[in-house]
């Protein structure tokens, strides 16, 4: 240690940092954005296997699902205008996240969730006050504006405020609170499924104004990010916050770090042109796939269509809602082990343990529900059998939210330089948005054709992820946010794309240690 700096395992500077009430606070309102992405997830599901829903809006689905136990398991609620329902919100995120992009970058990350939040509300009040189903799925397109928003401007907000010590604690505030929307939506649906009249789904629906209206009063009480103030010319402004969210008044080191870093994303004008640099392959490799493979674990399958699921498999109306409550639970607590332990025991233990924990939990369910059901989809499910396979998902919920829930999240936006830290994180937003709709419109189709081999199908991807993570993932565990790329300059693979004269700033500044 020299002068208050520590040297890291990369070779860059970490400024120590530890836990100021002001960090916590503009931390806490800021992942409050994750509610309303998780309330979405776990209400959407809720509402589509409630039958005042389906048969007010989804007619045919809801005959079809009230078909006798001798039809076919698998495809009870195979409609793509249903799955058209859950999953147009994630188009409209997919075309928000380049406006998003821009809005981060130029107004700066608390203007890009307070317009996350104030669509996010709008949508929620047409939804809950639905008529017909084009109300519905407009509602559900102003959900999926919010949700781009959101999830461009909180990861990032979140790993520009935290120490890099506290980095991936205080990122993963956003997965908890995504989980605790996902609990809170199932305990709603399980409560208002019984309403008489039926109209217990306005509630759940119209409650997604709750989440939105946290997130956008708070965006207007939270300062911007150091790195944003300086990045747009409020430099003294930038170094007060600085100082507010270290808790000391000895951030020079540090701010001017962070000045340099800024005038050399600065004198970048084309971000999307440069991405595509060499320099950048492993950046840009990471925002594409990482993504991509946190849904292909299949858990928006689970999340998404739990009640429906578990309806299809042959629980109860409210014994599948219960059960959506119970993974949601399980998410909710897997989440906080990975708070404790991110930081400690790093990225890549969590990947690697997490995916081997949800590709043998994918085999036992295909399996369990091969053996009850066969290729035929007929026939009926004891309670005994019905709770091992709830214990397996579980235990596959349990391990994507200590793994690839929160670091899904969390690795993209901490990788990326300032010059292309917004583009970046645009993309990882686009590419999960993408895949998220791709696979919530395939799901239920999916499941008729596949049966129970759409299990396996995801197992296998859990395979492909887990080795790509053993082999192409460095450690960014402690590294600071703006020294980033000296870990890929001395990876055995990203290294010849990464020469080691591209440390730049981060090497330079060090000279003086």
């Amino acid at each position: 240690m020299a002068g208050g700096v520590v040297i890291s395992s990369s070779g860059g500077k970490v400024y120590p940092g530890h836990m100021t009430a002001f960090v916590f606070f503009s931390c806490l309102v800021a992942s409050s954005g994750g509610l309303i992405f998780g309330y979405d997830i776990g209400i959407s599901g809720g509402v589509t296997s409630m039958d005042s829903f389906l048969s007010e809006f989804f007619p045919s689905v809801y005959a079809q699902a009230k078909a006798n136990k001798d039809t076919n398991q698998y495809c009870k609620f195979n409609s793509q205008l249903l799955t058209l329902f859950t999953s147009s919100l994630y188009l409209a995120a997919l075309a928000t996240s380049f406006v998003a992009a821009s809005v981060t970058r130029i107004f700066g990350r608390k203007w890009s969730m307070f317009c996350g939040g104030i669509t996010f509300l709008a949508g929620s009040a047409l939804n809950g006050a639905a008529t017909n189903l084009m109300m519905l799925i407009m509602g559900r397109l102003l959900l999926g504006v919010g949700v781009g928003f959101a999830n461009q401007s909180v990861p990032l907000y979140l790993s520009e405020m935290a120490p890099a010590n506290l980095r991936g604690m205080l990122n993963i505030g956003f997965q908890l609170m995504t989980t605790i929307g996902i609990l809170s939506a199932n305990l709603i649906n399980y409560a208002t499924v019984s309403i008489e009249g039926g109209w217990g789904w306005r509630i759940g629906l119209g409650l997604a104004g709750v989440p939105a209206l946290i997130i956008t009063v708070g965006a207007l009480a939270l300062p911007d990010t150091p790195n944003s103030l300086i990045a747009r010319g409020y430099n003294a402004e930038a170094k007060k916050v600085l100082i507010k969210v270290r808790g000391t008044s000895d951030v020079n080191d540090e701010y001017d770090d962070m000045v340099a870093a800024s005038e050399e994303a600065n004198a970048i004008k084309h971000p999307w042109r440069n991405i595509l640099e060499p320099k950048y392959r492993p950046q840009l490799t990471i925002a594409v796939l990482i993504p991509s493979f946190q849904q292909l674990t299949g858990i928006n399958v689970i999340m998404f269509y739990a009640p429906v699921l578990f309806l299809t498999i042959g629980f109860g109306g409210d014994a599948s809602l219960m059960s959506a409550v119970i993974t949601g639970l399980v998410n909710m607590f897997a989440t906080i082990i990975s708070i404790i332990c991110v930081d400690r025991l790093g990225r890549r233990a969590l990947f690697l343990q997490g995916g081997t924990q949800m590709f043998v939990s994918q085999v036992v369910v295909g399996t369990l529900i091969a053996l009850q059901f066969g290729t035929t989809g007929v026939g009926e499910m004891s309670r005994s059998y019905a709770l091992l396979l709830v214990v397996f998902i579980c235990l596959y919920v349990a391990g994507f939210a200590w793994s690839w829930g929160p670091l899904g999240w969390l690795v993209p936006s901490e990788v990326f330089s300032l010059e292309i830290r917004s583009a970046g994180q645009s993309i990882a937003v686009c590419v999960n948005m993408t895949l998220t709709f791709i696979i919530g419109q395939a799901f239920l189709t999916m499941l008729c054709h596949l049966k129970f081999g759409l299990f396996y199908f995801f197992a296998a991807w859990m395979v492909i992820m887990t080795t790509f993570i053993a082999l192409f993932l460095p450690e960014t565990k402690g590294v600071p946010i703006d020294e980033m790329s000296l870990i890929w300059s001395r990876h055995w693979f990203w290294k010849k794309y990464v020469p080691a004269a591209h440390e730049g700033g981060s090497n330079r500044r060090m000279h003086g240690v």
